[in-house]
């Protein structure tokens, strides 16, 4: 399923696949692809997809999704690949999968699900692909057109595709149509047997994994009514080589209505579908979009969620004392919600009340110690207090949530070598700069570590910090 601007992402991907991968492997591709080589595409293209589209780092959001993913993977026949999801800070309703088991959900297709059934349907969906390893065969089939050609065919889409505006379209259109690309995207879109293999593959899995079947369909009409899933009028229109949205929703609800009213009657909970929707409005859509947002509703229906992100909205936008008055109002009406105490720590921890800041975030982790986002403004507090002792075990306990985290790295290297520590200051400041993809710093780093190790456990932990750059250096 790949909607508005990223339709033809897989198209994308193949392209840095040939212009990314050692000329032998790119070869070895277009003999039609193992699992091994499928599964070492995805690690490849998973580094490229996370350094340039904007992965969310909230460990709330990503653990949401990976526990629907994970659901629903537990609940198909044994997949080919070790599943890994990541969520993309975008408004598209979208989400795409790629070799080796990688799937992306885009923060706009979590806010616009009115339930849980209807995001697991997408994501179920995008599961089948993998599982069914319709990529795979799509590969196989661009084997049959030159290699040259096929190249101009997905550089043009690529250039129309990343300029996302009319003069880059055209352009791209224009070096697409010179390469005969009718004939040859049609061998690398999914086709329309690939489509209808995903839905009903990926509705068997919802249902077993206990989701209610008509989310599926409820998803799909959402899509068809705000016409995301066609795409834009600026994608070329033999790009689209899926069935008809309206069609789909047609044959998945007639199979839904045989299906028992066990399966069809399901409810959702979706407590923390809300949650996490609140949090992606109130941080991640424009501060603007998201104050409209809140104050669309009434104040005299706001939950503590509610006064929360409307609090979250009002500091973006730099209005601090308005701010305080919601987030007061938020810890009144539920000062036991570690989300709430979570939040209003870091407003208080931001406009500079240190006090109050660490009592609510002390309370948010005594709430629920998993919760990385609170450790990590816990532990910049407790630094900024001189309190290593409890600063650094906090903010490795972070790392521990989120280990390729650039930033984890970054100012637990800093309170270490403020805390008199400089080698492995300097060994996890070079750790951030290979997270974010900036090897020169992170040789810089790496070569004052090497100066200051004496033991030979600083010794092999640069054993492992070189391997790790070495392996970034290859991508």
């Amino acid at each position: 399923m790949h909607i508005n601007r990223l339709f033809s992402l897989p198209l994308m991907i193949l392209l840095m696949a040939l212009l990314v991968l050692p000329p032998s492997t790119a070869h070895a591709l277009f003999d039609g692809p193992s699992i091994k080589d499928e599964k070492k595409m995805g690690r490849e293209f998973d580094r490229m997809i996370r350094s340039k589209m904007g992965v969310v780092g909230d460990p709330m959001i990503d653990g949401y999704i990976k526990g629907l993913v994970e659901r629903i993977v537990k609940a198909k026949k044994p997949m080919p690949f070790k599943v890994r999801s990541a969520v993309i800070g975008h408004d598209s309703m979208n989400a795409f999968a790629i070799p080796g088991g990688y799937i992306y959900v885009f923060t706009g297709l979590i806010t616009k699900a009115p339930s849980e059934s209807a995001l697991a349907g997408v994501i179920a969906h995008e599961l089948a692909h993998c599982s069914q390893r319709h990529m795979a065969a799509r590969i196989e089939k661009a084997s049959k057109v030159g290699l040259a050609s096929m190249l101009g065919t997905l550089a043009g889409i690529f250039l129309g595709a990343a300029t996302n505006g009319q003069s880059g379209t055209s352009a791209g259109a224009a070096l697409v149509m010179g390469s005969q690309a009718t004939a040859q995207t049609a061998m690398l879109a999914y086709s329309r047997a690939d489509e209808r293999d995903a839905d009903h593959v990926g509705l068997n899995s919802m249902v077993e994994a206990g989701f209610n079947p008509k989310g599926m369909g409820q998803m799909f009409e959402i899509m068809l009514k705000n016409k995301w899933f066609m795409g834009r009028s600026d994608i070329p229109s033999y790009l689209s080589t899926h069935p008809g949205l309206s069609e789909r929703i047609t044959y998945l609800n007639a199979r839904i209505d045989r299906m028992p009213a066990t399966f069809t009657k399901r409810k959702d909970d979706n407590t923390e579908l809300h949650r996490v929707q609140t949090i992606i409005m109130a941080k991640l859509t424009p501060a603007q979009t998201a104050l409209g947002h809140f104050k669309s509703k009434p104040e005299s229906q706001y939950t503590a969620l509610d006064n929360m992100g409307r609090g979250i909205a009002l500091l973006r936008l730099k209005k601090t004392g308005e701010a305080k008055k919601f987030f007061e109002k938020a810890l009144a009406m539920d000062d036991n919600d570690p989300l709430v105490l979570r939040e209003a720590g870091r407003y208080f921890y931001k406009t500079g009340d240190a006090k109050r800041a660490g009592a609510l975030l002390q309370k948010a982790v005594i709430k629920n110690p998993k919760d990385a986002l609170a450790l990590f403004y816990l532990s910049l507090l407790q630094a900024e207090n001189g309190d290593y002792q409890r600063a650094i075990p906090t903010m490795k306990k972070v790392l521990q949530t989120v280990p390729e985290d650039g930033e984890v790295h970054y100012y637990l290297g800093k309170i270490l070598g403020e805390s008199g520590d400089p080698f492995n200051g300097h060994l996890h400041l070079a750790y951030s700069q290979v997270y974010y993809m900036n090897p020169s710093k992170a040789r810089f780093h790496y070569d004052k570590a090497s100066a200051l190790a004496k033991t030979e456990e600083d010794k092999e932990k640069l054993k492992k910090l070189k391997e790790t750059m070495d392996n970034f250096g290859k991508k």
